[in-house]
């Protein structure tokens, strides 16, 4: 039996009893009555129903959106590549690393028509110079910067089929390890948990984040550690590890607070995303009141990004959403992460889920308009 992303949230002693789900608790989830939106509990079901969790979460619908007709081209370079074949122009390493700055400062500001329409070419001309031996160690940073901070992650916002955004990984993780610098191997660790989480390999992501060390002598390797800290207090949520979890946060923290605000190898590392990523962290745990309170305590106007304060809402809405007397508030929230980045309520599996079970409690007022409008942008029946 096939999911589509739209669903509700599970009580996780229910759900980790489920051996086998009953018709009435499988019904809940395609009428929108439950919401998916806990990488723990998508892994759960899907080993309950013995499929991968790729198949409980799917992908967007297709549509017609500019992104949608970027996709194929950003398919086809990464075919290309992986076979040896990047049909691109070999290209000065100093025109590359502005092409790839200026690629992922659109990604960090949302534009992802910009990003989709220049992903392929940059993809094709990196690994051409590449291939033709040019500035090797250089362009091997560049590439897998590129396929991380860029492809990979322009990949899971336009919700492209998890493989499509592996192969992204792999390719990352391919050119970081031909390279000695430890913070690209960080970078590609960072990609390479976030591709293992989200095909349910936990215990595998755990083991990418630990083995990775970018120390700490200098500012950049700094914030990358404090990253490689949040994506292992994720990992550790999704693993209802709570010790490793709380430890990884506060490593982070105390990182965060001699790096103060930054964005070395844009990873908005600092601490109001350490912020967010509490949030996050909570919501994964399913502590949804935890997450609410923790996004008063962040001030969104500094988190250095456009991605990051999108994030911020997003994970906003989510942690409402669960909570009595809550739906205007968490709709309100969501609106305005759709406003800074409409593919990351659009197209994020979670988001439908939870939009899907919104529309089940939101009554017919001016609210229940905004939340029926953004259901209907992210291809859900209204």
């Amino acid at each position: 039996m096939a999911f589509c992303t739209a669903g509700g949230t599970f009580d996780p002693v229910e759900l980790w009893s489920v051996r086998e789900p009953s018709a009435s608790y499988l019904s809940r989830l395609e009428n929108g009555e439950r919401a998916l939106d806990r990488r723990s509990l998508v892994v759960a079901l899907a080993n309950a129903l013995e499929v991968a969790p790729s198949e409980i979460t799917g992908a967007a619908a297709p549509g017609s959106s500019d992104e949608d007709r970027s996709l194929n081209g950003v398919r086809l370079a990464l075919l290309a590549v992986s076979v040896g074949e990047p049909a691109g122009e070999v290209v000065p390493i100093e025109a590359l690393r502005a092409r790839v700055a200026e690629l992922l400062d659109d990604q960090k500001d949302c534009r992802a028509v910009e990003v989709g329409q220049a992903l392929p070419g940059l993809i094709r001309d990196l690994h051409a110079t590449l291939g033709a031996g040019r500035d090797v160690a250089a362009v091997l940073k560049l590439l897998t910067l590129t396929h991380v901070q860029g492809t990979q992650a322009w990949l899971m916002d336009v919700g492209a089929n998890l493989d499509l955004a592996w192969q992204a990984a792999t390719l990352a993780s391919t050119a970081a390890e031909q390279v000695d610098d430890r913070p690209t191997l960080a970078v590609s660790a960072f990609g390479t948990a976030f591709g293992l989480l989200g095909a349910g390999a936990f215990d595998l992501a755990a083991r990418t984040v630990s083995t990775a060390d970018p120390g700490t002598a200098t500012p950049e390797a700094m914030q990358a550690a404090g990253m490689l800290s949040l994506t292992s207090s994720l990992v550790a949520a999704a693993r209802g590890n709570e010790s490793e979890r709380s430890a990884a946060l506060d490593h982070a923290a105390d990182l965060a607070a001699r790096t103060g605000e930054g964005n070395a190898l844009w990873f908005g590392f600092g601490p109001s995303n350490v912020g967010v990523w509490r949030m996050s962290v909570a919501l994964e745990s399913g502590d949804h009141a935890e997450a609410a309170r923790i996004a008063t305590t962040v001030h969104p106007d500094a988190l250095p990004s456009q991605t990051r304060r999108s994030a911020y809402f997003r994970e906003y809405g989510r942690a409402l959403a669960h909570l009595p007397r809550r739906t205007d508030e968490a709709v309100m929230m969501l609106r305005r992460a759709e406003q800074l980045s409409p593919t990351r309520i659009h197209r994020h599996p979670f988001m439908r889920s939870i939009l899907a079970e919104l529309l089940t409690k939101a009554k017919r007022d001016g609210v229940g308009r905004e939340l029926r409008g953004m259901a209907y942008r992210a291809g859900l029946h209204v």
